[in-house]
């Protein structure tokens, strides 16, 4: 925004600086007291109405920031989002730009229950005209938003909503491409591809599978679209076997078709592992049953490997 006046964001509780702090500078001050309310604009609980008012200011000129709090609360801007940014470029010929950056945090908030726990990313990749990003570590959020607010098109821009606080190196400015897959642990005998938060679990199952003399890949997509379809062949077609891993629901998820993609184009075995097709319950031991752990992410890797 300092670089940039272009730049604005605008969304609920952006005045006190955002749900998670995301809209807090440094020192901890809302971004507010920097920039005023003309560009960091609190609105009415209307996600119609912000997603709206950033697809006019877009094609105005603006590259505005969209907080849409949760993805959970997109759903009430899907028409603002699917047949108006996403479509604009296209049925006008390339006159208008949307180069608008939609927050929309995904996945299981614990405690939240069924309504703010969703991970839709699978929904917006299916949509021609949208860039999907998914960062799991705060040095790919960092890049990757740059990325994303540099981009010409509308750019669907996925925040794990329990990775907030996680702390971690960040260099200012460096720029993570879109589209650019992440080798989070290198290994020869099985590929697990992931994204987001989920990685955590992954990463914990890695370990394990290190002790049992298992050598996992382990690969963070960073970027649901466009995917690293290169870098995810060339390590499944050189192990063989292919796990791709998710917090969402299992059924018409992305990791399908990462799994089809691969089986395709090599002779790799292939499996994936998401969530069972239920709502995210409110009890812990509910909630539980819907998040996808470390020991399902070995057994399921072992099933593969017996294959």
């Amino acid at each position: 925004m300092e670089q940039d006046p272009t730049v604005i964001a605008l969304g609920e509780d952006l005045g006190r600086g955002g749900v998670f702090g995301q809209y807090r500078d440094a020192q901890g001050a809302p971004l507010a007291q920097r920039f005023g309310p003309g560009r960091i604009i609190d609105t009415p609980i209307s996600e119609a109405t912000i997603v709206g008012a950033a697809v006019g200011m877009a094609l105005a000129g603006c590259r505005p920031v969209v907080e849409l709090r949760v993805v959970d609360f997109a759903l009430c801007a899907i028409d603002e989002v699917v047949n108006q940014a996403a479509k604009n470029r296209y049925m006008f010929g390339g006159q208008g730009r949307v180069p608008v950056v939609l927050r929309m945090p995904i996945g299981i908030w614990s405690a939240s229950a069924a309504q703010h726990s969703q991970s839709l990313e699978a929904w917006f990749a299916h949509i021609p005209g949208l860039v999907v990003v998914a960062p799991g570590t705060p040095a790919d959020n960092h890049g990757l938003l740059l990325a994303a607010l540099q981009s010409g098109d509308p750019v669907v821009y996925m925040e794990h909503k329990e990775l907030w606080g996680t702390p971690g190196a960040v260099t200012p400015g460096a720029v993570v491409p879109l589209g650019k897959a992440r080798v989070a642990r290198p290994g020869g005998d099985v590929t697990i591809v992931s994204w987001s938060r989920q990685l955590q679990a992954c990463e914990q199952a890695a370990e394990q599978l290190a002790a049992q003399g298992v050598q996992a890949e382990l690969i963070d997509l960073r970027t649901i679209w466009p995917w690293d379809k290169d870098a995810v062949l060339a390590s499944a077609a050189r192990t063989g076997r292919l796990l791709v891993v998710h917090e969402a629901v299992q059924v018409a998820g992305f990791g399908a078709e990462i799994a089809a993609t691969v089986a395709e184009h090599t002779g790799a075995k292939v499996a994936r592992l998401g969530a069972p097709r239920i709502p995210v319950g409110y009890a812990p031991t509910l909630e539980a049953q819907a998040r996808v752990s470390a020991e399902q992410i070995v057994a399921a890797t072992q099933r593969l490997l017996q294959r």
